[in-house]
């Protein structure tokens, strides 16, 4: 068991018109309004404070529901200056709510340093659980759930990208991650080249009106996306797990016999590398055993 264990705030009856000191970290629709548990909205309209990642888009969820509360933002720019002050009221006994602009706090988000510090304090800490993009495109995909592996964002430059789902090849799970719509095809298509044409699915506004789920081998979803163009909304990126075959391999060997019909071993070498994000000794290595022995 962990070193650390931190008090949650004392639940009491939806009649009683108290809510507990501490830190609630509540869970908020990720695209239907509707999606959100009594809890979460008995917690918003009890709290002292609701630290918001955007008070704008909050202040929406809050109107629709006829809460009034009181907001601050809390968010990547701001975090660092004000966690001593969110910190100081939770010890002098406020009821503060941490939510994000949609689904669970933390996940992504900064939420975690909040967290963290208010259990290494003793501040009562707990959840209200909820919507989740990841676990709703998991839910969807139709690919493995009982392991998964939730990635976060895909690095925007294409050979940080390379170099990280080259670390994701390894792990034995249906892989998670967020991607922008813009770079989805690229992304794609790297996720083919580095992992091989495994089973994936694409989410798009999940829970909302246009909610689109595409599930297909990786080849098929990146030839779509760069025929379609860039979709709209927020997407999830699911990939199965590994099936053992060797797509990586296979993808690396024909790069290499490509190059090297036009190229000098060197030029081969440098062109697979740059392209796959492997490490030019790996490559090289792997060069040398296809190259026509003369």
């Amino acid at each position: 068991m962990s070193r650390q264990s931190s008090r949650a705030p004392a639940h009491r009856s939806r009649d009683d018109r108290a809510l507990a000191p501490g830190l609630y970290v509540t869970a908020t629709p990720i695209g239907n309004s509707a999606d959100i548990t009594l809890r979460a909205l008995e917690i918003l309209a009890k709290a002292d404070l609701v630290l918001c990642e955007d008070t704008r888009v909050t202040a929406k969820l809050l109107a629709l529901h006829g809460i009034a509360a009181r907001t601050a933002p809390y968010h990547d720019h701001n975090a660092a200056k004000v966690r001593p002050e969110i910190l100081a009221k939770l010890e002098a006994g406020a009821r503060i709510a941490l939510v994000s602009d949609a689904g669970t706090p933390t996940i992504a988000d900064p939420g975690y340093k909040l967290i963290r510090e208010a259990v290494a304090r003793g501040i009562p800490v707990t959840a209200a659980p909820g919507p989740s993009a990841v676990i709703t495109a998991l839910t969807l995909a139709g690919l493995p759930t009982d392991r998964f592996m939730f990635a976060g964002f895909a690095p925007p430059k294409q050979a940080a990208r390379r170099a990280w789902l080259k670390d994701l090849a390894k792990v034995d799970a249906t892989l998670v991650f967020y991607e922008s719509p813009k770079r989805l095809a690229e992304a794609l298509g790297d996720a083919k080249l580095i992992l091989g044409d495994r089973a994936a699915a694409v989410t798009r506004e999940l829970t909302k009106l246009y909610e689109e789920i595409r599930r297909a081998p990786l080849s098929e979803l990146s030839v779509h996306y760069a025929e379609a163009g860039a979709p709209k909304g927020e997407i999830v990126v699911i990939v199965g797990p590994p099936d053992g075959a060797g797509g990586e391999a296979i993808d690396l060997d024909a790069a290499l016999r490509a190059a090297l019909e036009t190229k000098s071993l060197k030029e081969a070498v440098a062109k697979v590398a740059a392209e796959t994000g492997l490490p030019r000794r790996e490559v090289y290595a792997r060069a040398l055993a296809l190259k026509p022995r003369t």
